[in-house]
């Protein structure tokens, strides 16, 4: 986990139940004497971000449909903190996130944790009515655009405007090749985490969260291919990669839009390994 990620220690489970009474319900005590949560309960996860948000960010209010993408916060918080060391220090970052989901929270955090102006789009209609409320029953939030994507084949088109400048794009793509595809690796996860739930799929997600046409290695290759159109507009391009085995197809896409710098960075969040991909012009 990157060294100034505040979420390294162990959750204070004493404190977040403060902060969401509603998060008690899903604490036990684990084999090993320590206060826990099953993560494999969405609605436990869902409870807990709710109570990071508000204990760590003073939100209010933060919520999404069960149906929706639930993340885990430290890990997004770890991306953006990543991402950050690209940048040069200046008064004001700008942040365009593709595909902010019902849970906008990579504009969240950039604006809570980085004090960033923060761009959002996303193609779900009802994803985008979410990420709005959640932004009019938080004043701290106020500052975030959010834009409809009208266009389901398009990322940046349509999305970046002629006048504006982003300092970093940042994207969660869809990971999968289509809902089968889905189905059977989640089955996978479940067999070798052992899980006996009967809802396996702790993140939730509607499909245009979960699965693109070609996975998340046809999404980065379009969204390379739509960044030369932008070179002048955005700082850093960047996208996480789920799959290590997609980077060499992906970066061999990017460097066909021929820019000056191509990065892959690592990140480790316990035993996850993941990784972004981010380049510029």
């Amino acid at each position: 986990m990157h060294q100034k990620n505040p979420f390294q220690e162990d959750y204070n489970f004493d404190e977040l139940c403060q902060a969401n009474p509603n998060l008690k319900k899903h604490v036990f005590v684990n084999e090993y004497g320590n206060k826990t949560l099953k993560f494999a309960d969405k609605t436990a996860v869902r409870e807990l971000n709710k109570a990071l948000l508000k204990h760590h960010y003073q939100l209010t209010f933060w919520d999404i449909p069960e149906t929706n993408l639930c993340p885990p916060i430290p890990g997004r918080l770890d991306y953006l903190l990543h991402v950050a060391d690209l940048l040069e220090p200046q008064e004001e970052i700008t942040l365009l996130d593709i595909g902010t989901g019902a849970n906008l929270i990579y504009p969240i955090l950039g604006t809570c944790h980085f004090n960033w102006k923060c761009t959002a789009s996303e193609v779900d209609k009802d994803s985008i009515s979410n990420a709005k409320n959640i932004i009019q029953n938080n004043s701290l939030l106020n500052s975030i655009d959010v834009r409809h994507q009208q266009f389901k084949n398009s990322i940046l088109n349509n999305i970046i405007q002629p006048n504006d400048f982003f300092d970093v794009v940042v994207c969660n793509p869809p990971f999968f090749k289509n809902s089968f595809d889905a189905d059977q690796k989640n089955k996978r996860k479940v067999k070798n985490l052992q899980l006996e739930e009967a809802e396996t799929l702790n993140f939730g997600g509607k499909s245009n969260e979960l699965w693109y046409k070609g996975g998340e290695e046809a999404f980065v290759k379009k969204m390379a291919e739509e960044s030369v159109l932008f070179k002048t507009q955005v700082g850093w391009f960047t996208s996480l990669v789920s799959q290590k085995e997609n980077l060499k197809n992906i970066k061999r896409a990017i460097n066909k839009t021929k820019p000056t710098e191509v990065k892959i960075v690592d990140m480790q969040q316990g035993n996850k390994q993941s990784r972004f991909v981010a380049w510029r012009f």
